[in-house]
């Protein structure tokens, strides 16, 4: 009995270690929410498409040099988090790599910023695969800017 109630226990708390999976528009409204340009939002559902398949928990296999890759985005330990064995990292994003398996996506986008902000997009080994198609997003803000449409029509005096 107590073995069942304790894989009962880990069964609801596995979700929350392992992290969530997202899809395009959760992703892309979640980013806009944290301040990301509308226009780079297709560009990072292709990246966290084709790195994570929208995992924010995925923690990549060892690449050639030793160092492992994290999170949605697959942000490497050598040069931007710190990962939890206390090996050595640059640690550009000032970061834990834990920190970017969580379900909040905020330190993610963060640090995948910084990435591109001093790399661009070519840091991501899969960018080749979004250079010439990148997945639709407007239809994930449609309702959303219908509402705002519409609130605005109505000088913001729409009643729910």
């Amino acid at each position: 009995m107590r073995s069942l109630l304790a894989i009962c226990v880990l069964a609801l708390i596995t979700p929350a270690v392992l992290g969530r999976t997202m899809d395009r528009c959760s992703l892309a409204r979640e980013m806009a929410n944290l301040g990301v340009p509308r226009d780079q939002l297709s560009k990072w559902a292709c990246i966290a498409e084709h790195e994570s398949s929208y995992r924010t928990g995925v923690v990549g296999p060892p690449n050639t040099d030793g160092s492992n890759d994290y999170g949605i985005f697959q942000i490497n330990d050598l040069y931007w988090c710190q990962p939890s064995s206390g090996k050595f990292s640059h640690n550009g994003c000032g970061v834990s790599c834990n920190a970017l398996l969580t379900d909040d996506i905020k330190s993610s986008v963060r640090c995948a910023l910084t990435v591109l902000g001093q790399q661009g997009w070519s840091a991501w080994s899969t960018w080749h695969y979004c250079s010439g198609y990148l997945p639709p997003i407007d239809d994930c803000f449609v309702q959303v800017d219908s509402f705002n449409s519409l609130n605005s029509l109505n000088h913001g005096h729409f009643k729910m």
